[in-house]
């Protein structure tokens, strides 16, 4: 258990690793076998994460206008900002193109709530945005899909559903039955002491597996034309950029210290996990490629994360 938490708090370098790992593994041994493991991977993923979500912050009330223009830069924003770097980049790739929309779609995570806390800010409004994201990325991101990519990627939506439901629904469920019966069994104080801490590293697991099994699955093709990664991380970066700076500029013209850290962190961090799932699920071989970029984007996410969080006394000024 030490060595998860150890690995979870090194992710800058543990995908990395995981990928170079994959690139070897994919050059040397056979790889279809790997495909089998995508299921169980999502799971480990998905699952640690939910049984730490509270529903109920949904109801709470005070914080309207903040989750508002949350989602609204969320949903109105970032999803097209996505697909035109997609098109300007990927104009004959389209499931590249489609990595990246779908590495934009699906906002907020667990690293939501743990970065926003390291930078000191509003740790309620981030638990309540990711919740909302989670909830309202599942139910829209379908019809992103097939609106933005449809003409050019074959998008079956009741299938897009049909893998939601699995990678995100049943996780959930399973999720919060295992909150509950802990609760009833241990109490709630000892349930967030003891157990709740104990759940989030074990989705460590299933990102490095995911990603080490996307990696394979393209190393040879990396191999031929290893420029493809440059390629790749530029059109990242300009995403986390403009998403950082603009979520930036909002935060510090409408919102106080801590909510605007809120903001950033539940406009910026998205849910690659599950992007990472969908890909790889939904598409096949050819979704290898949209799996790519996803995995990619976890290297960007994370170190900008961490040192927007060195830099956050700079931005927003001092905790008072």
């Amino acid at each position: 258990m030490q060595l998860i938490r150890k690995v979870t708090q090194n992710l800058t370098l543990a995908i990395p690793v995981a990928m170079l790992l994959g690139l070897v593994f994919g050059l040397l041994l056979p790889t279809e076998g790997l495909r089998l493991l995508i299921v169980p991977l999502t799971f480990l993923m998905v699952y640690p994460m939910m049984v730490g979500l509270k529903l109920g912050q949904l109801v709470q009330r005070g914080d309207g206008r903040l989750q508002l223009t949350a989602q609204v830069l969320n949903f109105a924003v970032i999803p097209f900002v996505a697909f035109a770097l997609g098109r300007f980049f990927f104009p004959d790739q389209p499931y590249a193109a489609l990595g990246l929309l779908l590495a934009a779609l699906l906002p907020t995570s667990g690293m939501t709530i743990s970065w926003t806390g390291m930078a000191s800010g509003n740790l309620p409004a981030a638990i309540k945005m990711t919740v909302l994201g989670l909830i309202l990325g599942s139910l829209a991101s379908p019809f992103y899909l097939l609106w933005l990519m449809g003409a050019e990627v074959p998008i079956d939506l009741a299938a897009v559903f049909l893998q939601i439901a699995v990678i995100v629904a049943l996780p959930l469920a399973a999720g919060q039955l295992t909150r509950v019966w802990l609760i009833r069994r241990h109490g709630e104080p000892a349930f967030q002491k003891d157990w709740a801490p104990k759940f989030p590293p074990f989705s460590t697991l299933g990102v490095l597996g995911i990603a080490f099994v996307a990696i394979a699955l393209q190393a040879e093709r990396l191999a031929a034309s290893p420029g493809d990664l440059l390629v790749v991380l530029v059109p990242l970066v300009l995403l986390y950029g403009v998403n950082f700076a603009l979520s930036t500029l909002v935060g510090r013209a409408f919102f106080a210290r801590g909510d605007a850290i809120a903001l950033v962190y539940g406009t910026v961090m998205r849910n690659l996990s599950i992007a990472l799932a969908l890909a790889m699920n939904l598409f096949g071989a050819a979704g290898a490629q949209a799996a790519l970029l996803i995995a990619l984007a976890y290297v960007v996410q994370v170190q900008s994360a961490a040192w927007y969080v060195k830099l956050t006394d700079r931005v927003f000024g001092a905790r008072i």
